[in-house]
């Protein structure tokens, strides 16, 4: 098994990624897509035959995979790049908010009675 293998093992964060890889980031883009980023570079992983590569080929491919999940989310966002299942639900099956009326007499309550 390939070393970069090994090591891509046991980093645990997308920092700790794109640290490794060399990548420079923004601190603020990571914080609010950091599983969306991770997310994204599994799912081109997984179209990838990394066992097949020697080590050079491997962190080469591993580090083009994840500046370009990075660089996904440092142009657009996690609602239009859909990485999770959650943005695929198409618009029309969302519920409709139904609006509740609250009269202003139930609001305000009775009025305070006549102690005169």
């Amino acid at each position: 098994m390939s070393g970069h293998l090994e090591i891509l093992k046991s980093l645990d964060t997308a920092e700790a990624f794109l640290e490794y890889f060399g990548i420079a980031y923004d601190q603020r883009v990571v914080d609010v897509n950091r599983l969306h980023i991770l997310q994204r570079l599994h799912d081109r992983l997984a179209e990838a035959d990394l066992e097949g590569m020697d080590d050079i080929r491997v962190h080469d491919t591993v580090a083009a995979f994840l500046a370009g999940a990075y660089q996904d989310f440092v142009v657009s966002d996690a609602r239009t790049e859909k990485v999770f299942k959650v943005f695929h639900r198409p618009d029309e099956t969302a519920r409709p908010t139904a609006k509740t009326m609250v009269p202003l007499s139930a609001v305000r309550g009775a009025p305070p009675p006549d102690t005169a």
